[in-house]
């Protein structure tokens, strides 16, 4: 069964973008931007994307509402920011990850967003952790084509908060959980000021 790549558009140009899809033997691209449609790179825009990618022979899938960062559930918010745990349980995202699961019979897909790092991404922070927890194999791919196990892309987030050497108080997944919190406060989206108030914990 094909694992699920991840990769970030970031300011690739399309035809760069095109060809490490290509490299990987992508045949279908899950886009998870909650809003698919870039300022600063037009050419990632929904409609130029998915005209591209059908050139190419690769399928599109918008997943933006089920599997985005910018939930329309006011209960996802504390303080005005997405919580990860209780986007993760909406049943519109369970969904979304239930359709990836499935495709990954039949498809190789990766699963897109606009971070060039992985890291800085909720496509790594939520979602492959969740397809992770079931069991689904996870790799990311980098802007100049390398791949990155999600096993990999963590050791090097614990390292980041210096999270990564053994400790006598705290286990692995202990460990591994404060740098998936503390990157989640780093990356996940805040309400700005001028839209209505989510909910409040």
């Amino acid at each position: 069964m094909n694992p699920i790549l991840t990769v970030g558009h970031s300011t690739h140009e399309l035809e760069h973008f095109l060809a490490l899809l290509t490299a990987h033997d992508v045949t279908a691209v899950a886009d998870v931007r909650s809003v698919p449609a870039s300022r600063f790179t037009p050419q990632f825009n929904r409609d130029p994307l998915k005209r591209a990618l059908r050139t190419a022979g690769i399928r599109y899938v918008f997943l933006g509402r089920e599997l985005g960062a910018r939930s329309d559930d006011p209960s996802c918010y504390v303080d005005g920011q997405v919580r990860y745990g209780r986007l993760a349980k909406t049943s519109s995202f369970r969904d979304g990850i239930a359709r990836l699961l499935t495709g990954r019979e039949s498809q190789r897909i990766a699963v897109m967003c606009a971070e060039q790092d992985p890291l800085d991404c909720h496509r790594t922070v939520l979602v492959a952790r969740v397809l992770a927890d079931h069991q689904a194999p996870v790799q990311h791919i980098h802007g100049d084509g390398h791949l990155e196990s999600h096993d990999d892309a963590m050791m090097r987030l614990m390292a980041a908060f210096n999270l990564d050497e053994p400790d006598l108080f705290h286990t692995t997944a202990e460990r591994l959980a404060e740098a998936l919190s503390r990157q989640e406060q780093r990356i996940a989206y805040v309400t700005p000021h001028d839209e209505p108030t989510q909910a409040q914990a």
